[in-house]
């Protein structure tokens, strides 16, 4: 949870700065925007001047300077039209420029004028425009650096949790192997002893779990497996070791359902759904597991009769550390996403959920 919270402060840090960064870059470009408008403003009525200037001159004026500030203007586009609409000049332009918001009058006398017509300059244009590409470089770089902090997070998990499920794994191997040894030997000496069975079975049962852990980090082979098969395993399971107050009921359908998986690992998922359910409902309610083979995809739903889970969760219950319960790590979940995601190449998620009443998760397998 501290994590996750960690994580959630920085991604709002990185948002505000980059919203306070546009919202700067914003208000600074658009200070520089109007600054340079009345400035090309103030040189277009200049220009215009100049212009009625040239055309009040007679022949003996000295009209050098005049056309000198007319040649001047080497940015803006301009267009000089005369009462009829006729293009009496034109500069850095070839077009249109009648519907411009920008135009100077002429009043020349006798009923005769010229409009100056002119159009933001290229350079003022581009300023115009360039606030929004800043907006775009920062949220680039907001998403990419939210993506490298989530990247290497989620790497230094990986590794953590390949090593330990290793060592774990290892350090599994040597106890079960002896305590094989001495059930073989306990069966030699007390053949008939009724409880050396269920001995033999916690014993598999704990070298099945060496194997799970031994095959996290790597790829593990699937194989077309019964998914019956697989559900009844965990049903047996779970069933001998929860209350008679919780019942576990299954709907496998009418036909055979098989998926590509890896037997150990998925039954992991569905016995981690299962002790998830029964700690929700406080060890008392029913379970129901459903395998479907639908047209894109096989299915598999754990519903369950507990507290159910806030919609506003439903994303957050995968998070490693993420836990309702006061006991527990918040790692079940995880796992099982973690199995069915990277290994199995599916998809699980909570599809629906209400408080008081329960939750159902679903996984959804490649057929």
């Amino acid at each position: 949870m501290q994590w996750t919270d960690r994580i959630k402060q920085v991604k709002i840090l990185l948002i505000v700065m980059a919203v306070l960064l546009s919202i700067a870059s914003l208000v600074v470009s658009h200070y520089l925007v109007r600054d340079l408008k009345n400035e090309e403003r103030n040189k277009m009525e200049t220009w215009a001047d100049a212009m009625h200037s040239l055309e009040a001159a007679d022949e003996n004026a000295d009209v050098g300077l005049i056309l000198r500030v007319l040649n001047s203007n080497n940015t803006i586009p301009v267009v000089v039209y005369d009462q009829n609409g006729v293009v009496q000049m034109e500069r850095n332009t070839d077009g249109d420029l009648r519907n411009s918001q920008h135009a100077i009058r002429i009043n020349l006398g006798r009923n005769e004028w010229l409009d100056v017509c002119y159009d933001d300059s290229l350079m003022l244009r581009r300023l115009a425009i360039w606030p929004y590409v800043q907006l775009c470089v920062v949220l680039i770089f907001v998403v990419v650096a939210i993506f490298a902090l989530l990247s290497s997070k989620k790497a230094e998990q990986n590794k953590v949790w390949v090593g330990l499920s290793k060592e774990t794994a290892h350090q599994l191997g040597t106890p079960i192997s002896s305590l094989m040894a001495w059930v073989e030997v306990l069966k030699e000496t007390y053949p008939e002893d009724e409880l050396l069975p269920e001995m033999d079975k916690d014993v598999k049962r704990l070298q099945l779990i060496a194997e799970r852990f031994s095959k996290i980090g790597s790829l593990p082979e699937l194989q077309q497996t019964d998914m019956a098969e697989v559900i009844a395993r965990v049903v047996e399971y779970i069933g001998r070791r929860t209350s008679n107050r919780v019942s576990i009921k299954t709907d496998l359908g009418n036909e055979k359902i098989e998926a590509y998986v890896s037997a150990p690992l998925f039954e992991w998922v569905i016995e981690n759904l299962c002790k998830n359910a029964i700690d929700a409902m406080d060890g008392e309610g029913s379970i129901t597991i459903t395998v479907r083979k639908e047209a894109h995809c096989i299915s598999v739903e754990v519903a369950d009769t507990g507290k159910g889970i806030n919609s506003g969760h439903f994303n957050d219950v995968f998070t490693p550390g993420f836990t309702t319960k006061s006991r527990g790590w918040g790692l079940g979940l995880s796992l099982a996403k973690r199995i069915v995601e990277e290994y199995h190449k599916g998809h699980i998620y909570v599809k629906s959920s209400t408080l008081g009443l329960g939750t159902v998760f679903r996984i959804e397998l490649k057929p």
